[in-house]
């Protein structure tokens, strides 16, 4: 018998155990604090949309307690009674006001507005409760008035005449500029041409250029030589130049000839860079890949 009594004593003892863990473990998860002696306050509102239990009641941003219950007023339709349970250590004077305010997230807090002077509250009273209007209400209080001034605008600009008759200018000088636009674009067009025309034309200033200076270098010399010479053997030779001369002035303006193509003709030149640039890159590939080209010498 005694044992079975010491079985459902600790049976029960263990029940009870649990059951207070679980009591304190619940109050525990909504944040009240069971061991930390608390002073109880209560506040009725209209709305307590976004409130919940264990939500925070501050002062001055500082939380000083929580929400511990809240109840429907059956005897007072339409209101409802929120407990607030704050710090012990906490005085809360008379007038001071519990104001319901509300975040962008809807969540709702209790801010403690406490009144100046000594004369406090005693544990249990009801205190003034406030609801602060949320920030979208304070939004929506301020820019409706705009809003509507502004589509009252708006729909009067779009009623006015003037407006119309403006969008169908605007449309006009839109397709006016834009068939400027293809008109410019085309007389663009042969810009590149002309630019890579121009480049070649230097390249042939400037080789017909030096071949003057080489020619007047010539001509130094025979101006030197024709002192020492005698005259009609000198006459001669300048006669035989001047032949020359026109021959090969003949050979460089006609097109079909080979000095003439390579004054005239500006594809030997691109053709000529473009040979160039493939040595370079052949010589830049030879030297990162020697082994490609030269084949391994085989020591015996």
């Amino acid at each position: 018998m005694k044992t079975l009594f010491r079985k459902e004593l600790m049976i029960g003892l263990t029940v009870l155990v649990m059951l207070l863990i679980l009591f304190f473990g619940i109050d525990y998860l909504k944040g009240i604090n069971v061991f930390r002696p608390a002073n109880y306050y209560y506040a009725t509102y209209e709305n307590v949309e976004g409130l919940a239990q264990s939500a925070p009641v501050t002062v001055n941003g500082y939380k000083v307690g929580l929400v511990r219950e809240i109840e429907y007023e059956f005897d007072n339709p339409g209101h409802i009674r929120v407990e607030l349970s704050l710090d012990k250590q906490l005085k809360v004077p008379r007038g001071s006001r519990a104001v319901l305010t509300t975040d962008m997230l809807g969540t709702s807090t209790i801010a403690l507005e406490l009144a100046s002077g000594n004369n406090n509250h005693e544990v249990g009273d009801r205190l003034i409760a406030v609801r602060a209007g949320g920030l979208m209400e304070g939004i929506t209080g301020d820019m409706m008035p705009k809003i509507d001034s502004l589509l009252t605008a708006v729909t009067a600009l779009a009623s006015n005449p003037a407006l119309a008759n403006s969008i169908g200018s605007l449309e006009k000088v839109m397709s006016n500029l834009e068939t400027t636009t293809t008109t410019l674009n085309s007389a663009l067009r042969p810009m590149p041409r002309i630019v890579d025309n121009a480049s070649a034309t230097m390249t042939d200033v400037r080789t017909i250029a030096a071949n003057l200076n080489r020619l007047s270098a010539d001509l130094a010399d025979v101006a030197a030589a024709v002192k020492v010479m005698p005259l009609d053997s000198t006459m001669n030779n300048i006669n035989e130049m001047s032949r020359n001369l026109l021959v090969l002035s003949q050979q460089l303006n006609d097109p079909n000839s080979s000095l003439g193509l390579l004054m005239n003709d500006p594809s030997l030149y691109h053709n000529l860079n473009n040979s160039a640039a493939h040595i370079d890159s052949l010589l830049i590939d030879v030297k990162r890949q020697p082994k490609r080209y030269i084949p391994p010498i085989k020591i015996f």
